[in-house]
């Protein structure tokens, strides 16, 4: 793949024993979007410009994101922005490619020039058939033929590195009609770590510069973002957590974080969701509301009396387990004293309202 020559630093004395041709791009390295409309992107023409801006730049946030390096690499002389992209679609049974001859930072605005090919598995690929798609927008017949090889590129690296978006934008066309992956982005299937070392060491990255506890959790399977509320929540899945909190608001309470076990229903799972929560100032009380479904919640009924009894909250906790063993489960809890709720709406009411005896 064509990419600018450069260099990825960290620190500005990294810069001591390399000398650039100059003029330069300095580029944070964020995963955040709108990096370029942010000022993330600065052009330098001496060591002092490239200094100066490294240092700005690695003080700077972008999208709530701190740049922990710059990418450092020559400044290109371009002709036209492109934009294309491989991305993961159920609808095309796998991959799509994306292709708009205007790209940049104002490509969302581009959707009338954009044009998609559904390819499904990499095999799929054909050259004639997206070749006649790009026509529709793409008067150059070079530009097209390179687009064409570099998109066949990207979905064999996209499967190869196990990435559900692989994004250049742009795609500049230089002066000598070259096309360059001026900057992209990658996304990568996490669920994928375990054949791939690679993203194992993303994901260590990813979760050595969070706050302590969130890496605790993220080293536990589970996934927990932290909010402005007094409600501490354990779900199972991304949709059932936030119906939780959509549900919760309308009783008018506010979730403490957004915590879903789903990752690790496992003992060590809920051990790590419920000692996070007695632990944390912020909550007032607990909600546990889980819905079975391979999951069954008889188990879990099992499991959280279990972490309760050596471990005991401190707080008010409410359950609701429905689904499948949702009967079951409410004899175990009724057995040791705890109220198994039969509907969300019931359980959200009661943790709103409750002053009871903690747990």
């Amino acid at each position: 793949m064509p990419v600018p020559d450069g260099r990825e630093i960290s620190h500005p004395a990294q810069l001591a024993d390399w000398t650039p041709t100059f003029p330069v791009a300095v580029k944070a390295q964020v995963a955040a979007g709108g990096r370029g409309l942010a000022g993330g992107v600065r052009k330098c023409t001496t060591g002092d410009e490239v200094n100066a801006a490294t240092t700005a730049l690695l003080n700077m946030s972008f999208g709530g994101e701190r740049a922990g390096s710059v990418l450092v690499e020559q400044w290109l002389d371009i002709r036209r922005e492109l934009y294309l992209s491989v991305v993961v679609d159920a609808a095309a049974g796998g991959y799509v490619v994306l292709y708009s001859p205007r790209g940049g930072v104002h490509v969302e605005d581009e959707t009338q020039t954009r044009v998609r090919y559904d390819v499904g598995l990499p095999r799929n690929f054909r050259a004639y058939t997206f070749r006649d798609i790009l026509s529709l927008v793409e008067p150059d017949r070079a530009v097209r033929e390179r687009v064409v090889a570099i998109a066949r590129r990207l979905l064999e690296l996209c499967a190869s590195r196990h990435c559900t978006t692989l994004e250049l934008n742009p795609l500049v066309v230089l002066g000598d009609g070259q096309l360059v992956a001026a900057d992209a982005k990658a996304v990568v299937d996490d669920a994928a770590q375990f054949k791939s070392e690679w993203i194992r060491d993303l994901l260590v990255q990813d979760i050595d510069g969070q706050p302590e506890d969130v890496q605790r959790c993220l080293r536990g399977g589970l996934s927990v973002v932290w909010l402005g509320g007094s409600v501490g929540l354990v779900s199972s899945g991304a949709g059932m957590t936030m119906a939780v909190m959509d549900e919760l608001d309308a009783w008018g309470g506010r979730a403490a974080c957004f915590l879903d076990v789903s990752g690790n229903p496992t003992p060590d799972g809920f051990a790590l969701a419920i000692d996070l929560l007695a632990a944390s100032p912020q909550v007032d009380a607990v909600l546990i509301s889980i819905f079975g479904g391979g999951m069954h919640v008889d188990r879990v009924a099992s499991t959280l009396l279990d972490v309760l009894s050596r471990k005991p909250v401190g707080k008010p906790v409410v359950i609701r387990l429905g689904g499948t063993g949702s009967e079951v489960a409410t004899r175990l809890l009724e057995r040791a004293g705890l109220f198994n709720h039969e509907t969300l709406e019931d359980a959200v009411r009661d943790v709103v309202n409750v002053t009871g005896v903690a747990v």
